[in-house]
């Protein structure tokens, strides 16, 4: 629990500091090579995907969701956010998740998820907090009670 403690540590400081960074697009566009580019977006969003089916917690949150549709939308909004080639196209996160009742810990459970789906897929830990430090910047669009 320690590790996710100070994991979560990190991703605030770095979304304070992601600001203050000089050139973003070349930062970004490491990123997305650095996840292992279209195919190692895909291999984290299944193995995403993987964890959340076996989480008691937040598996009834994706009841109705279709998960080719949740995946078609989370790899290419994952790629946007992480500055690969894609242009997200579908929904606001807000509007996605309006009115399914997100608090902070189903919240901090799902980037708990995503940090083990991360290590599933051996993305390393210092990419896993760029990727953490961007998805940080949405949280105010997720969390909604």
């Amino acid at each position: 629990m320690l590790k996710y403690f100070n994991s979560i540590l990190i991703i605030l400081l770095l979304a304070l500091i992601g600001g203050c960074s000089g050139n973003k697009a070349t930062s970004q566009n490491n990123l997305y090579y650095d996840v292992g580019e279209r195919q190692g977006i895909e291999r984290l969003v299944d193995a995403f995907i993987q964890r959340i089916g076996q989480d008691e917690t937040i598996l009834p949150y994706f009841a109705k969701s279709s998960v080719s549709h949740f995946r078609a939308g989370f790899i290419e909004h994952f790629c946007d956010v992480i500055g690969g080639p894609c242009q997200y196209q579908g929904d606001t996160m807000k509007d996605i998740h309006t009115g399914m009742n997100i608090n902070e810990a189903s919240f901090n459970r799902i980037v708990e998820l995503l940090i083990l789906a991360m290590e599933d897929v051996d993305i390393s830990y210092p990419v896993q907090n760029k990727i953490l430090a961007r998805l940080a910047l949405l949280r105010s669009e997720v969390i909604h009670i």
